[in-house]
């Protein structure tokens, strides 16, 4: 990430209607994402995550692919993605997901990436199963919305 990406990261970070499919649920402030860009050192064995920026063709950010949760002992970690609703649908998140596979296979020799993504988030469902990822357990009640539970499906890729 580099400091010109904050703006996005703002948007990306507080936009609500992705708190449901992950694990935030306060906004952050600009000066907090500030100092996040400015502190990591972007080392995954460190930070123990790597937040890469999706580009199009023109260099233009328009979204955010990550692998987090990074255990070095058993050579696994969680990967995320987010793209910008006007960008969707384009091709993008196959793109990012080949390069994030290719990272984690062939630099980072990771044994497998998974992902937990909501039932109901039928495109999320349907780009991780095309990019070969499995569908695992069922997690009942695994993510909360502010009203409901939705439930979750664990998505295992084995590199």
């Amino acid at each position: 990430m580099e400091p010109e990406d904050l703006d996005l990261l703002y948007t990306i970070e507080n936009n609500r209607e992705l708190w449901n499919v992950g694990t935030t649920n306060v906004p952050y402030s600009r000066y907090a994402l500030h100092n996040y860009i400015a502190n990591s050192s972007s080392d995954i064995y460190v930070d123990r995550q790597v937040r890469l920026m999706i580009e199009d063709e023109e260099k233009s950010v328009i979204g955010i692919i990550d692998i987090v949760n990074f255990d070095p002992q058993h050579l696994r970690a969680e990967v995320g993605i987010v793209i910008q609703q006007a960008h969707r649908g384009k091709g993008y998140g196959q793109a990012a997901m080949e390069k994030i596979i290719a990272y984690a296979h062939l630099t980072l020799h990771l044994h497998q990436l998974y992902a937990f993504i909501a039932t109901d988030n039928a495109h999320s469902v349907r780009l991780f199963e095309n990019m070969g990822f499995a569908k695992g357990a069922i997690l009942k009640d695994w993510l909360y919305d502010g009203e409901i539970y939705h439930e979750a499906v664990i998505m295992q890729f084995f590199l």
